[in-house]
């Protein structure tokens, strides 16, 4: 097969599927974030696939910017590296959760604890440092990042403006429901995640309609630009 624009741009929304899947399920199956659950199999899953979910939303949003560049202007730029800011934050944080913590749980239970109530809300029992600082860093990112880079896709009119416009206000709305327990709060990420399956199958679908439109305009395109 050979790999052009057309190729990389559908599979870029189709990370972003992928990605919008499993932030949706991931809210499901997360484990209580506590020092007696970092050891077992369903922490490891979870923060597998929460650092799969960062990486291909990562690559998704940056494909969705790149196939309306033009159109969605400083604001989609904007947008973009805050929320994808956001994404590389998420990667780092699920990292150490995934692969530091539990080797850590038995001998500093009490670190373990204070650096997983960084984000559950649970607070520090010891010294972190700047690390506290990554709840808010990360709250700031996705709420902004989430409803400029949505604002900037619906007021480009070149992906589904409906999915754009559910991707911010499902970001916008989340400072809300910081009121609620961190275990049902949660789930207002479910909004954010539709977003994300229905603007990548829409950079899906938009390529490969554009793809076929200029395939049937110029015979001589290389057919396998459009399978």
């Amino acid at each position: 097969m050979t790999i052009s624009a057309a190729h990389l741009t559908r599979a870029a929304g189709l990370f972003a599927v992928v990605s919008g899947v499993l932030y949706i399920i991931i809210q499901f199956v997360h484990p209580a974030e506590n020092v007696a659950t970092v050891t077992g199999n369903a922490w490891a899953i979870v923060g597998y696939m929460t650092i799969a979910m960062a990486v291909l939303g990562l690559i998704g949003v940056t494909g969705i910017y790149l196939r309306q560049v033009t159109e969605s202007g400083l604001l989609g730029l904007i947008g973009l590296v805050l929320f994808g800011l956001f994404f590389l934050l998420v990667t780092a944080f699920t990292f150490a959760e995934t692969l530091i913590m539990p080797p850590l749980a038995a001998e500093s239970p009490r670190f373990v604890d204070s650096f997983l109530g960084i984000f559950s809300g649970a607070g520090a029992q010891v010294d972190l440092g700047l690390l506290p600082a990554l709840n808010p860093v990360a709250g700031v990112l996705y709420v902004l990042g989430g409803a400029l880079f949505g604002f900037a896709t619906f007021r480009a009119r070149v992906l589904d403006r409906w999915a754009a416009l559910l991707l911010a206000l499902g970001a916008l709305l989340t400072p809300v429901v910081s009121l609620l327990p961190h275990a049902i709060g949660r789930f207002a990420a479910i909004p954010v995640g539709l977003a994300m399956i229905w603007l990548g199958y829409s950079l899906w679908a938009t390529e490969r309609r554009t793809v076929a439109a200029q395939r049937s305009s110029d015979p001589r395109l290389d057919l396998s630009t459009a399978t």
